[in-house]
């Protein structure tokens, strides 16, 4: 990867897809109308492509292997018949299909169109590695770089297993090789699908009756929280971040040498915001998927702008299906219903509380109904 001869860099973030064999038209519209728009040098997808868990994808071995390739290939489409660069990561679904992030990476993206970046050697798995971008003027001077973390899964029990410290060692250990390549620690930008514990540090703790409060769980249970003072005044707090269950302290490395200027996650479809922790920004970017939850006509992609004269800063900004593909949604009941629907187990439990504690009052009105009248 190379700055243009403009000395800019555009990258496109494209997030939580998560989609099944039968894509849904208005994810390929939103997909295709952004990248049209915004041309990026490079497109970064950060995790659960593919909804890998439910029933939607069939068979094993080849057959499995073939049914989402076939779905991969069709959500690549709008990049690779362009002819434009993409890496990817993967979230905590897409290996609930029943194929490891290694083989999706190696068997899958690696034979579909521009699929830069190579996993890092002595980590596991597959989407976790660096692409250094390189200066203007033709040399092999590294002027900004990324990183793609493949930040984990599931954990039994509930929650997110904790971040992979060998991934720390390693991020480590490139940044100081980088730094003795080029004199100087690169500036560089995270990418990876599940957020960090920091991430509430952006956030303002407030009182759950203060409009707009948002209840989060587990790590933070029963606190309440809207966007920070140092997020934009148009980002946006639908849900709580779901963040790993221990904090195994990838932001304290991140964070220790001002090397890494900005993290970008996804894994939460309704959030889009971007706030400072530290000299760190912490962003969130919205899903692009119609079929899964998301926040209707607001789901989207995020563009982040590199100079290469200033290559410690940055430029970032959302293009949204609304303003891009119109308000009208092909299943207009079902993204209705999917976005006033719990996000996750934690969120639906006081939800169904609730739902049985009004049906309990309306039962108990019934019955002193029928036995006094």
């Amino acid at each position: 990867m190379r700055f243009n001869k403009d000395k800019t860099f555009k990258i496109m973030q494209i997030t939580d897809m998560q989609e099944i064999p039968a894509i849904s038209p208005d994810t390929m519209k939103l997909l295709d109308a952004a990248v049209e728009a915004e041309k990026p040098d490079l497109v970064v997808y950060t995790g659960d492509q593919i909804k890998g868990y439910g029933v939607t994808y069939k068979g094993k071995g080849k057959e499995l292997e073939n049914a989402v390739k076939s779905t991969v290939q069709k959500l690549l489409e709008p990049v690779t018949k362009r002819g434009i660069p993409y890496a990817v990561t993967f979230g905590n679904h897409d290996r609930q299909v029943g194929i490891s992030n290694k083989d999706q990476f190696e068997h899958i993206y690696k034979t579909l169109g521009i699929c830069v970046g190579e996993q890092a050697e002595g980590i596991d798995g597959g989407g976790t590695y660096s692409i250094p971008i390189k200066s203007s003027d033709g040399g092999d001077r590294d002027v900004a770089n990324l990183y793609l973390f493949d930040s984990g899964t599931d954990a039994k029990g509930g929650g997110y297993e904790p971040f992979d410290p060998a991934i720390i060692k390693w991020y480590q250990k490139t940044r100081d090789e980088l730094k003795d390549k080029n004199g100087d620690y690169v500036p560089s930008i995270v990418f990876q699908h599940i957020p960090m514990d920091e991430y509430y540090h952006v956030l303002k703790r407030v009182s759950k009756h203060e409009k707009g409060a948002i209840r989060a769980f587990r790590t933070h249970k029963n606190e309440y929280y809207k966007v920070g003072d140092t997020c934009g005044k148009n980002d946006i707090l639908l849900e709580p971040p779901s963040v790993p269950n221990a904090n195994t302290g990838e932001f304290d490395a991140i964070s220790e040498c001002g090397d890494v200027k900005a993290v970008f996650v996804g894994h939460d479809h309704k959030n889009s915001f971007v706030g400072t922790y530290k000299g760190v920004d912490l962003g969130f970017t919205q899903s692009s998927g119609f079929n899964v939850y998301g926040n209707r006509t607001k789901r989207g992609v995020r563009v982040i702008v590199l100079n290469e004269d200033e290559p410690d800063k940055y430029k970032t900004y959302t293009r949204t299906f609304d303003e891009l593909v119109g308000k009208k949604v092909s299943k207009p009941l079902y993204d209705f219903f999917s976005s006033k629907a719990p996000e996750t187990v934690d969120a639906a439990i006081p939800m169904i509380t609730k739902t049985v504690g009004v049906l309990a009052v309306i039962v108990a009105i019934i019955v002193l109904l029928i036995k006094f009248l």
